[in-house]
């Protein structure tokens, strides 16, 4: 695979939402020919992406913002905030939950890409159509 080199405008690719938060795939193998997945996570005060893991792929997760409690592994839970890198394995599972009172804004790479397409199987999910502000609303 080889995608084409490009500026990617945010505005421009559709948002995936659920009850605890929102995502955008900036770079998927079906939306960019490219061979990983990359985009940010935002997870809403109290609210966390459960116990999971990818079996075909590995994660790295980089917090821009926030304070989060991120599980791996079924080892004790450990607090995570601005700058922390979180490498994951291939089939490990983990989980995020935000912890804090602020939006925790994460950025996201699978590898190889194509997890995120699991995700659209979630009961929660919804998408937003590009150029669309999907909203908050408040439990």
């Amino acid at each position: 695979m080889s995608g084409k080199a490009e500026r990617i405008d945010p505005a421009s690719i559709t948002t995936y939402t659920f009850d605890w938060g929102v995502a955008k795939w900036f770079v998927t193998p079906s939306g960019n020919d490219a061979e990983l997945t990359f985009g940010e996570v935002v997870v809403m005060p109290g609210g966390g992406h459960g116990r999971h893991n990818h079996a075909d792929a590995e994660e790295i997760l980089y917090i821009l913002s926030g304070v989060g409690e991120q599980v791996l592994d079924d080892g004790a839970p450990f607090r995570i905030g601005e700058g922390d890198t979180i490498y994951i394995p291939e089939g490990v599972f983990h989980s995020t939950f935000n912890v804090g009172w602020e939006p925790l804004r994460v950025l996201a790479l699978y590898n190889p890409g194509g997890a995120e397409k699991k995700l659209a199987g979630l009961p929660d999910f919804r998408e937003a159509p590009a150029g669309v502000n999907p909203g908050w609303t408040r439990t």
